[in-house]
């Protein structure tokens, strides 16, 4: 009698990008008409749960990170077909003139800084594009990668990035600055946060739960 084996697969399988949408411009222009749909109109702790603050939303959103549970979701009745920063992504990677084998990292980079700007509600005015657009643009300069004529020791990265989702470039530059400084005082409360815990092991020591995905792997 044969056994039947449910061998764990290593690696993440992720669908493969569809042509269809990355190369029809129309599928850009209709998510950008759709998200600003999604965006709040205000600050629902001023006007519609004063008695909730900003760090009780960052604990709520980084234990979603850690633990997402579509029961969660279900039961919080969260509209999951609303436009995220993820959607941009590979519009945007498409458009840029990227080293096939950074790309892997880039996008990891970008999907890591948006899920940090998941936990700060500072974001949560800025429309997704510019998040995505942001996160991008500071994965990139990280990484100090050179986009075929564009140097990446001025402005024309930004430049190039802001045209591709029609943002205001200095609206832009703000976004990435401060999704950098974001990731910095991450990185900073992790630090500190082991050596209250035990000085005698290092950063990348630290179990995955104490902080959103690989923001460790993120280099500046």
């Amino acid at each position: 009698m044969e056994l039947l084996l449910c061998c764990e697969v290593a690696t993440v399988r992720r669908a493969l990008p569809d042509p269809n949408l990355l190369c029809d411009e129309r599928v850009l222009h209709n998510l950008l008409t759709l998200e600003e749909r999604c965006l709040p109109a205000c600050s629902y702790f001023k006007c519609v749960q004063q008695d909730i603050k900003p760090f009780m939303r960052r604990m709520l959103a980084t234990w979603m990170l850690e633990e997402w549970e579509l029961v969660v979701l279900g039961k919080l009745k969260w509209n999951l077909a609303a436009v995220t920063p993820h959607d941009f992504i590979e519009h945007i990677l498409k458009k840029l003139t990227l080293p096939k084998d950074k790309l892997p990292l880039i996008r990891k980079h970008a999907q890591t800084f948006i899920a940090l700007c998941a936990t700060d509600f500072k974001f949560a005015m800025y429309p997704p594009s510019m998040i995505a657009t942001g996160s991008v643009g500071a994965a990139i300069c990280g990484l100090q990668l050179d986009i075929g004529f564009y140097s990446l020791l001025n402005d024309n990265l930004t430049d190039l990035l802001a045209s591709i989702t029609h943002t205001d470039v200095d609206c832009l530059k703000a976004c990435q600055e401060q999704i950098e400084s974001l990731l910095v005082s991450n990185l900073r409360q992790i630090q500190q946060h082991q050596q209250q815990r035990d000085p005698s092991k290092r950063v990348d020591e630290l179990d995955q739960a104490s902080t959103p995905t690989d923001v460790r792997n993120v280099n500046l």
